[in-house]
């Protein structure tokens, strides 16, 4: 039992990482659901959040730190805003107007949202001349497809899983109207067009600042700053600000905590360990996971064109992710061939 543990310790905690993701979007529809303002749930995530990650980022990058410029400074600040702040209300305001279902679904668009920004900005390239560069186009088309599936095509029931009564009841925002359902969807696509453009621009930000967890802290403590501004704007009863020993408590502690803190470690030691690709596999799970409890807990109807969407997100993904897999393969072959013909001169 013991080694079988620590020779699937990876795949183990991928799947907690979907698990909680699957998580944030149940407990962030009923949070929402049960009537927690949309903007003062993202500042206490934020809150909480920050306070999970300031004692690691002190400890850990402490040696790392280096002095930071105003100029830096305001960088981050920009980057937060447009990235965090607006990806989580975003979404977390399309939340009361779709499902739980389609809120992990729509995940899955993220990469495929990634590589179309990187393009744009010339961060990435595209030459129909390689297969992979194809296959990378190709899936986004796909995956967007199957999100556009997914979101606007019901189709019949999926009659093998009638063993419950419909109950639409059960959650008290399961009842939208076609209108506001297709608004939710492109909002949340919106949102998850603001978070791919935020791990856009990591990577030129990071070169900037080494220290990856401090420099992931101040954008996640800006992000509350700019939340609680916010939503102090939009919500003005101060009732509402107030946390009980409720569901309300939990959720915004459990996407704060959880997601936002152990999650990210998780995710970070397994791309060092087994590389981006085999943590942006798993991304489907997330799905499956959601679709299944949203089921039992809220009585959520699945239907063919949803299914059929989610299958065509997750090819959509997957050929994305072989296509960045086989470039940065034969990009790697490429540069020892040339560092062998320089030795050889």
């Amino acid at each position: 039992m013991v080694n079988y543990l620590e020779k699937n310790k990876a795949c183990l905690a991928m799947i907690f990482v979907q698990l909680a993701y699957a998580g944030m979007a149940l407990f962030s529809k009923a949070a929402i659901a049960k009537g927690m303002n949309p903007y003062i749930f993202v500042a206490y995530r934020q809150i909480f959040a920050t306070i999970a990650l300031a004692p690691f980022a002190f400890f850990l990058d402490r040696k790392k730190a280096d002095p930071v410029s105003y100029k830096l400074m305001w960088k981050v600040f920009l980057i937060s805003l447009f990235g965090i702040t607006l990806s989580l209300n975003l979404y977390v305001y399309a939340i009361n107007f779709i499902s739980a279902t389609f809120a992990a679904a729509s995940v899955n668009t993220v990469p495929v949202l990634t590589f179309v920004v990187a393009i744009t900005l010339r961060i990435e390239s595209v030459s129909l001349r390689h297969f992979y560069d194809i296959a990378k186009v190709v899936g986004s088309v796909v995956g967007l497809s199957g999100a556009m599936v997914f979101a606007f095509v019901k189709g019949p029931q999926v009659n093998f899983l009638n063993w419950f009564t419909p109950n639409h009841d059960a959650i008290p925002s399961m009842n939208i109207s076609s209108k506001d359902w297709g608004k939710g969807c492109v909002l949340m696509l919106l949102a998850n067009f603001a978070w791919a453009s935020w791990l856009v621009m990591q990577a030129p930000l990071m070169k900037q600042y080494s220290a990856k967890l401090r420099l992931t802290t101040l954008q996640c403590m800006f992000s509350c700053l700019q939340s609680l501004v916010w939503a102090m704007a939009m919500e003005r009863d101060i009732s509402s600000w107030k946390l009980e020993w409720d569901l309300n408590l939990l959720s915004v502690a459990y996407c704060g905590i959880v997601v936002t803190g152990v999650t990210y470690w998780l995710q970070l030691w397994a791309v060092e360990k087994k590389g981006p690709l085999f943590a942006a596999a798993f991304t489907p799970l997330a799905l499956i996971i959601t679709a299944i409890t949203s089921m039992f807990l809220w009585k959520e109807m699945l239907h063919w064109g949803s299914i059929c969407g989610g299958i065509l997100l997750a090819v959509g993904l997957y050929c994305v992710l072989w296509g960045k897999n086989k470039e940065i393969k034969e990009k790697a072959t490429n540069e020892q061939s040339d560092s062998k013909e320089e030795i050889i001169v």
